[in-house]
């Protein structure tokens, strides 16, 4: 898929939010819809694939944090949030409930198009073209951004497939949090290092409906997570 083809849901109350977003985008070639509130985007969500959601935080009603949360149990694709409030605590939860990126109000047209094709170059559209890796009993091609094992493909979102290539690179060997934070976020700045550990239960989750013994991924009390080779 070409990256004009790509489909984005932008969801904020502030007509001018949506009609910025929307703007910026369809004018550098994606197919572009609107949703004023959580209940409407799920509902879009539900009729239409799309490869990657633009959420605002502060949503009436459903907020964005819950509808992150509900759009993960139905798609992979990434999420971009957008708030006014510039905490690491605001990014930390939301990363932890399963967003991949966060951007900060007010925000230029060159970082929120920055901001999208870096999640869409993660996400399934574009892969970086390093081959594939094997170990554990999973071959994870980053070209075709798949992760295969015995029982077939292993369903991973974004972030999810980032922790696992980093662990799968280091394979028998321990990679601290703060490395899988820079690897899977490519961001020096957040020093929680919680929302590794959250994302690494749901990666352990995946593998194991995969039919893989979770424990492959090994906790090292005080440094990180080891893959067993």
């Amino acid at each position: 898929m070409t990256e004009e083809a790509a489909s984005i849901l932008v969801v904020d109350d502030e007509q001018s939010i949506t009609d910025f977003v929307s703007y910026s985008l369809m004018k550098k070639g994606f197919k572009v819809d609107v949703a004023n509130n959580g209940e409407d985007a799920l509902e879009q969500a539900t009729r239409k694939h799309y490869d990657l959601f633009v959420l605002d935080i502060m949503l009436p009603g459903m907020d964005g944090y819950e509808l992150c949360r509900r759009l993960r149990s139905r798609t992979t694709a990434p999420v971009l949030f957008l708030s006014a409030r510039d905490t690491e605590l605001d990014k930390v939860v939301g990363l932890e409930i399963g967003g991949d990126d966060y951007l900060a109000k007010p925000f230029g047209v060159r970082e929120l198009i920055a901001r999208v094709r870096a999640l869409l170059r993660r996400g399934t559209l574009e892969a970086p073209d390093s081959g594939a890796l094997v170990a554990a009993g999973i071959t994870l091609d980053e070209d075709r951004h798949t992760a295969v094992g015995p029982n077939g493909p292993i369903d991973l979102t974004p972030r999810e497939f980032e922790l696992l290539a980093a662990l799968m690179k280091d394979a028998g060997k321990v990679v601290t949090r703060e490395d899988l934070l820079r690897e899977a976020w490519g961001w020096e700045y957040i020093t929680e290092t919680k929302t590794v550990d959250t994302h690494i239960k749901r990666l352990r989750d995946k593998i194991s409906q995969a039919g893989f013994d979770p424990s492959i991924i090994e906790t090292v009390r005080g440094y990180g997570y080891r893959l067993k080779a």
